[in-house]
């Protein structure tokens, strides 16, 4: 499932962010980034929290964006009564 790169992709072209900013911000190689969008590869779980803490720094809503599009609406659990 290549979920995190299709969240990425469109949050950055939503917000005009481009892979080299967000890999500076992150502290690694364009070519990372790169490869979650384009979806020849999936962040670690650990990565995305990287991906959220870098989009907070530029652009709070668009981390808030990328999470509800990696993680979905948040559903009401109607069986824990």
């Amino acid at each position: 499932m290549r979920q995190a790169g299709k969240a990425l992709r469109e949050v950055l072209k939503t917000y005009g962010i481009s892979q080299n900013k967000l890999a500076v911000a992150m502290g690694i190689e364009r070519s990372a980034v790169y490869k979650w969008v384009h979806e020849e590869r999936d962040p670690t779980a650990e990565t995305v929290v990287g991906i959220v803490k870098a989009l907070r720094t530029m652009n709070s809503e668009a981390a808030e964006t990328f999470i509800k599009l990696y993680l979905g609406e948040p559903t009401e659990d109607k069986g824990s009564d």
